[in-house]
């Protein structure tokens, strides 16, 4: 049985990389930004996969369960500038209207849970995906690594 803390570590590398995705996704930045994003996170995974030996085929799984959680973020990416217009519209009314505040509100927290959904799924996927000794590879990996935190 896996103990607490090798579970967690797993889920912790597939976490940094997949929250610094949706951070830089979500502040956005330059053309090239989002792209440099996923060859950082891409190399952070094959970083963690490294010490696990996971096979090709292993391999082929993680990389589709990392790139439906990227199709997510991209998709996420893609309407911030129409939320922005949208909040700025609210904002500049001569009167704010709570409904309308209410209903934007919602909507980003919608899309910030099937974004959420789509990292949970990411990880879940991983983790069926690994062996035991592999997570435990992995989780190894993030301790000594993780970023802020001495690795």
């Amino acid at each position: 049985m896996l103990s607490r803390r090798t579970i967690l570590g797993s889920v912790a590398v597939l976490g940094v990389g997949l929250i610094t995705a949706v951070a830089a996704f979500a502040h956005g930045g330059g053309l090239g930004r989002p792209a440099m994003m996923k060859r950082f996170v891409s190399a952070m995974i094959d970083d963690a996969l490294a010490p696990a030996n996971v096979t090709p085929e292993q391999r082929t799984q993680i990389y589709a369960a990392r790139d439906r959680a990227f199709a997510t973020l991209e998709a996420h990416r893609q309407t911030r500038g129409a939320h922005m217009n949208e909040a700025l519209a609210l904002f500049e009314a001569d009167v704010v209207d709570p409904g309308r505040v209410a209903t934007f509100r919602a909507q980003r927290e919608a899309e910030h849970r099937q974004v959420a959904d789509a990292i949970s799924q990411a990880i879940t996927d991983v983790h069926d995906v690994l062996a035991p000794a592999q997570r435990k590879a992995v989780a190894d990996w993030v301790r000594a690594n993780r970023p802020g935190h001495g690795g």
